[in-house]
């Protein structure tokens, strides 16, 4: 059969032709897909805004020779609340980038980073505070670095495999994770990495999006937007496509 069924997110668009578009979207089933949206740009289109982005739908497709087209769509989530706050919007539409740049298709880990996605997606949206934002981002990332094979080692170093605790350690963006003091003497690493900011990275990677540990209780927007700028780095450094969203300037709200 040429049909078939999936969940997918819709992670940007092309125009096609006069009335219609290319959505490039995340599926649960196949990875990254893209598909034809036809006569979505027309006032009455059944499709309308069900192709927005940042939206999640239950697809049927049919299976075409170079592209696949869009015979109905469900809205499972709108992510509602993103759209009337332009921090919700920012680091939706970078976290979306992260899934299309590291996202191949017939992913074989599909529904693991499909899942990864609607969760950060809809908890960012439900976020009532910055925090709650950056907290689901930095879960995000790091989540999604580990699925993508590019996982982040903070418990021992890198070099010596020695185990690390209080002691003063460097964070290394090229080779993935914290060398010892000794260790750097001859890397000149420059970026420091204390303790607690490796502990609070630690308990992200490990704990759900639903659950909120005494690190996020305690986490403020300083220390948030330090982790999300340290992984951004980091996820930059080993992406092979450049991201667009990152040089997007937020206007303080």
């Amino acid at each position: 059969m040429n049909n078939f069924v999936t969940e997918a997110i819709n992670l940007k668009s092309y125009s096609l032709s006069e009335s219609d578009k290319i959505i490039v979207m995340y599926s649960k089933d196949r990875g990254l897909i893209k598909c034809v949206a036809k006569g979505v740009k027309k006032p009455k289109s059944k499709l309308g805004a069900r192709m927005d982005l940042l939206v999640a739908n239950k697809l049927m497709l049919y299976k075409g020779k170079s592209l696949d087209r869009i015979c109905q769509a469900d809205v499972l989530n709108t992510f509602n609340k993103t759209r009337r706050d332009m921090d919700k919007i920012f680091y939706s539409m970078y976290i979306s980038e992260v899934v299309n740049n590291f996202g191949i298709e017939d992913d074989p880990c599909s529904k693991e980073v499909y899942e990864l996605l609607y969760k950060a997606l809809d908890k960012i949206s439900n976020a009532r505070t910055k925090e709650e934002i950056l907290i689901s981002v930095i879960k995000f990332q790091l989540k999604m670095m580990q699925v993508s094979g590019f996982g982040i080692e903070f418990e021992t170093c890198l070099c010596c495999g020695k185990h690390l605790n209080d002691e003063k350690m460097y964070f290394s963006s090229n080779m993935g994770g914290v060398v010892c003091q000794k260790c750097n003497e001859p890397l000149h690493l420059k970026t420091v990495m204390p303790s607690r900011l490796r502990d609070f990275l630690n308990a992200m990677v490990q704990f759900d999006f639903d659950y909120k540990s005494e690190y996020e209780e305690k986490a403020t927007e300083k220390v948030c937007t330090v982790c999300y700028e340290l992984l951004k780095e980091y996820i930059n450094l080993h992406s092979s496509k450049k991201f667009k969203t990152t040089r997007v300037q937020l206007s303080p709200q």
